[in-house]
């Protein structure tokens, strides 16, 4: 297993530029590709594996490479193709926000922490492709639980599963907990949160692997965080990993989701300390195991 670990961890990212690029366009593939930073040129950004498919991302128009790459491999079949600004891919402009005491802002903006601010922990974020600005309201009760389970309380050792862009990670690591594992099992996630890591030089405090989380679950940790599907969070909650941990983050659950969840913990030496919710819709629980 050790072994295993230490294959999966995502090593130096590839270099994504400082500044956003200002288009996207993206080529949506049947088929797992194969070696993309060897036939791609700099104007590739990155591949979203998901469920046997693939989306290139480009910068610029990419017609000559993605044919090419074709012809390569003829079992992939292009499907589609589609061009749209970044910051509609990204739902709007990515622009600096606070929740609780984190200062959140892209590597692109170089504004200061406002005055009354000084006291806020900065992460400098850079989301890339991937989904995770950090403003979506899971992300921002997950920051603000997150400060409740650090303060007063011993978390040394953190499992962020599904990191994402890595941004529960790094606050995590700004709240000075010692040793963070952030879990992705999609590859441009992972790389896109290693490159975070790194931008807020949190190296020596995060370790970043590609990996399935319900492979980490025996893990030790004072924390586990999951802001993760419930087709996954379901089933990591019944597993006797998952009790050994001494508090525990579970969001991005719908209403009926947060339901069967907290009825599943119900049976459970376990204790909610706090919820939330946003408009009635996702919900999210802090708690502790017994």
């Amino acid at each position: 297993m050790e072994n295993a670990f230490r294959n999966s961890v995502i090593g130096k990212s590839s270099d994504f530029p400082i500044l956003p690029p200002k288009d996207l366009h993206i080529c949506y593939i049947q088929g797992q590709v194969k070696s993309c930073d060897k036939i791609f040129a700099r104007n590739f950004i990155g591949n979203w594996e998901e469920d046997g498919f693939s989306f290139l991302f480009f910068s610029e128009p990419a017609s000559v490479e993605v044919e090419r790459l074709l012809q390569m491999q003829p079992e992939l079949i292009l499907l589609d193709q589609f061009y749209m600004s970044y910051e509609e891919w990204q739902g709007g402009r990515v622009k600096p926000f606070t929740v609780g005491n984190f200062f959140v802002r892209p590597p692109w903006e170089e504004c200061s922490k406002p005055e009354d601010m000084n006291s806020k922990f900065e992460i400098v974020l850079d989301p890339g492709v991937v989904f995770g600005t950090g403003t979506h309201p899971t992300t921002h009760d997950c920051l603000e639980m997150l400060e409740l389970a650090c303060d007063k309380r011993k978390t040394d050792r953190v499992i962020d599963l599904g990191t994402g862009t890595g941004l529960l990670a790094l606050a995590a690591a700004r709240l000075g907990c010692r040793q963070v594992l952030a879990l992705d099992f999609n590859f441009l996630a992972a790389q896109t949160a290693r490159r975070n890591v790194a931008l807020n030089q949190l190296e020596n405090r995060i370790l970043v692997f590609q990996a399935r989380a319900q492979d980490f679950m025996q893990c030790n940790a004072d924390l586990v965080i999951a802001n993760i599907h419930y087709d996954v969070m379901k089933n990591l909650i019944l597993s006797e990993g998952f009790l050994h941990k001494k508090h525990f983050i579970l969001s991005g659950l719908l209403r009926s989701e947060a339901r069967d969840i907290e009825y599943k913990l119900s049976q459970y030496p376990v204790k909610i300390l706090e919820k939330r919710e946003h408009e009635g819709i996702w919900h999210t629980f802090f708690g502790v195991c017994a």
